[in-house]
């Protein structure tokens, strides 16, 4: 069952490896990467959280505000950019056990993009103490079949320290 504690594990700052199809509605386009940092606080005593994210090599910065609904116990996920200086439609959904003790993530909504309407589904998987992976598709019907067009890897910034650290 989600809870207003589900995003505990992603306070703090974090190292960031992008992976973003050039397009995101082709599936036979090719894919970028850059790096990010991001760092991430808890609002309303956890049951919100802000995470803000330098992109320097792509020249923006974006933001994602995450609220808990005590009474769905569902998450909304906003997300800004400076680019834009607003807020796109949200997604909403919960964390549950993905079979082998592990938390999944999955949040859906709907969006527009390059005139088209689109399914987004984020997924947020692989979480541990020092690394976590979110990743975004695209549905063109309805959710009947999705396109993975971006996907980031978190570090977090102490466990690359440490690494960094350690002798060879």
């Amino acid at each position: 069952m989600s809870t207003a504690r589900d995003f505990d594990f992603f306070f703090g700052e974090w190292e960031v490896g992008h992976r973003r199809r050039l397009d995101f509605l082709d599936p036979d386009s090719g894919w970028e990467e850059f790096g990010a940092t991001s760092s991430c606080r808890p609002l309303f005593g956890g049951a919100a959280n802000i995470d803000e994210m330098a992109v320097p090599a792509r020249g923006w910065t974006g933001l994602t505000l995450r609220l808990f609904d005590p009474e769905t116990r569902l998450w909304s996920l906003n997300w800004s950019t400076d680019r834009t200086g607003r807020l796109f439609p949200p997604v909403t959904g919960r964390f549950t056990p993905d079979g082998t003790g592990n938390r999944v993530g999955e949040f859906l909504g709907d969006d527009t993009h390059d005139g088209k309407d689109v399914r987004v589904r984020f997924v947020w998987s692989g979480i541990s103490a020092t690394t976590a992976r979110w990743e975004q598709a695209f549905s063109v019907d309805s959710g009947e079949t999705w396109l993975p067009n971006w996907s980031m890897d978190f570090t977090r910034a102490s466990a690359m320290e440490a690494s960094s650290r350690e002798p060879a």
